[in-house]
C-alpha cells in the first residue's frame, strides 16, 4: 500500500485494533500498571510513566503525520520544550529566536540564568546575526515559524544548511500550523515540536504536548528523559487528544478559509494599521509560505489604531471572539500578547520582538465567516464613533 495521507492517518490510527472485544475506536487504558508474565519477563508496558498503549496510539499517529521514527507525548507543550532542552547541559549553546513565544523565552532564560546551558537570542531573518550565533558553534537551534504572534517565517531548508554544517539538532516548534500545514522533517529538521493542546486537539479541553524526532536514536534519547523526569501524558489526556485529531484536516480547512476571509477584511479596514497574516500577498514573506507550507494557517496578528481606552472597548465589544489565552480550537479567540501570552517577557524584549501595547492576536475558529467579519465590524465602528 502507498503512504497513507494525513486524512487517512488522523482517522484510522487505532481504529479496529481491540483484539478483546472488537471495539471499533480503542479503549482508552487507565491502569497505573501492567503485569509481568513472569520472573523478569516484561511485556510492551509495565508502568504507565515510561509507556502507555493510549498514550502509544497517538505517538504513533503524530511521528506518522509528521514523518518521523517515534513521538514522545508530554502533559503540556511546555514539558514538550523543556523535553528537548533536555539535550543541553552546561557550556552547550542553543540559538534562539528573539520573537518567540513568551513561555519559551521565559524557559529558556530561566534555565540559561540556572547555568544550565547558556540561550543567544537572535532575529533568526537577520543573515548576520544568524550567522555570528552559528559561528559559536550551537548545540541546539530553534525555529518558531510562523512565529507567534507576529507571523514572522523562517526558511527552514535554508537555515537547516548551515545548522547541519555546524553539526548541532535543529528543532522546530510546528504548533502554528500542525502536521497538516507543514512538515520540518522534509526541509532538514531533527525534532519537531508541538503544544498538541491547540490545532492537533482542537477543542480546548486538554493540555499536553508533542517532540517527534527524525530518527530512532534521538526518539530513544528524548523517550529516556521524558520518563527519567516524568514528562509523558496521561492516558486520559492522551484518549480526548486522539479523539481530536481525527477532525484534524477537515478542520484545518475551515480554520484557513476563516482566516483568509478575516484577515483581508481587516486588511481592508481604516481602523486597522497593520495586519500579520502570511496567507495576504501584502506579507513580506507570502512567497516562502507558499514554498514550504501546505496552506497559510488559522491564526493572525494586527495593530489597532487606537489607544488604550479604544483598545479595551475594542474587546470588549466582541461577542464571538473569546478574550483568552490559547489557541486551535473551534472557536475563535483573542489575546494581547503585551498582557497575556508574552506578559513573561520583559518590556524591553518585548519592544526588540516587535510587540507593541496596541498587538492583537487572533485565532479564527469555525464559526460562520460572515458572523466573524460582522462582529469585527460593529467593535471597530464603535472604537470610531
Amino acid at each position: 500500500m502507498s503512504k497513507r495521507q494525513p486524512s487517512t492517518i488522523s482517522v484510522r490510527t487505532g481504529i479496529e485494533t481491540d483484539s478483546t472485544w472488537g471495539a471499533v475506536v480503542p479503549p482508552i487504558y487507565l491502569s497505573t500498571n501492567y503485569s509481568f508474565s513472569g520472573y523478569d519477563h516484561k511485556g510492551p508496558f509495565d508502568y504507565s510513566r515510561s509507556a502507555n498503549p493510549t498514550r502509544s496510539l497517538l505517538a504513533e499517529a503524530l511521528a506518522e503525520l509528521e514523518g518521523g521514527a517515534g513521538a514522545v507525548i508530554t502533559n503540556t507543550g511546555m514539558a514538550a520544550i523543556h523535553l528537548v532542552c533536555s539535550l543541553l547541559g552546561p557550556g552547550d549553546i542553543l540559538v534562539a529566536p528573539h520573537d518567540c513565544y513568551g513561555g519559551s523565552y521565559r524557559l529558556f532564560e530561566a534555565l540559561s540564568g540556572k547555568g544550565a546551558f547558556e540561550t543567544i537570542f537572535v532575529d533568526q531573518n537577520d543573515e548576520q546575526a544568524l550567522s555570528d550565533a552559528l559561528s559559536r558553534s550551537p548545540k541546539l537551534v530553534w525555529l518558531e515559524t510562523p512565529s507567534n504572534p507576529l507571523m514572522r517565517l523562517v526558511d527552514i531548508a535554508n537555515i537547516a544548511k548551515q545548522v547541519k554544517e555546524q553539526n548541532a539538532l535543529l528543532a522546530v516548534d510546528n504548533t502554528f500550523m500542525s502536521p497538516v500545514l507543514q512538515q520540518p522533517f522534509e526541509f532538514g529538521a531533527d525534532i519537531v515540536v508541538h503544544s498538541a493542546t491547540k490545532y492537533i486537539n482542537g477543542h480546548s479541553d486538554v493540555v499536553i504536548g508533542a517532540v517527534i524526532a527524525k530518527t530512532t536514536e534521538l526518539h530513544e534519547k528524548l523517550a529516556w528523559w521524558a520518563n527519567c523526569q516524568g514528562q509523558t501524558g496521561s492516558a486520559f489526556d492522551s484518549y480526548l487528544t486522539l479523539r481530536g485529531l481525527r477532525t484534524l484536516v477537515p478542520r484545518m480547512r475551515t480554520h484557513q478559509e476563516n482566516a483568509q476571509i478575516v484577515a483581508e477584511f481587516l486588511e481592508g479596514h481604516s481602523g486597522i494599521k497593520k495586519v500579520y497574516y502570511p496567507g495576504l500577498e501584502s506579507h513580506p514573506q507570502h512567497e516562502l509560505a507558499k514554498s514550504q507550507q501546505k496552506g497559510f494557517g488559522a491564526m493572525l496578528s494586527f495593530e489597532l489604531d487606537a489607544d488604550e481606552q479604544g483598545l479595551i472597548n475594542f474587546i470588549e465589544r466582541l461577542k464571538f471572539f473569546c478574550l483568552a489565552e490559547s489557541l486551535g480550537g473551534v472557536e475563535s479567540l483573542i489575546a494581547h500578547p503585551a498582557t497575556m501570552t508574552h506578559a513573561g517577557m520583559s518590556a524591553a524584549a518585548q519592544l526588540e520582538a516587535g510587540i507593541t501595547p496596541q498587538l492583537l492576536r487572533v485565532s479564527v475558529g469555525l464559526e460562520d465567516s460572515d458572523d466573524l467579519v460582522s462582529d469585527l465590524k460593529q467593535a471597530l465602528d464603535g472604537v470610531a464613533s
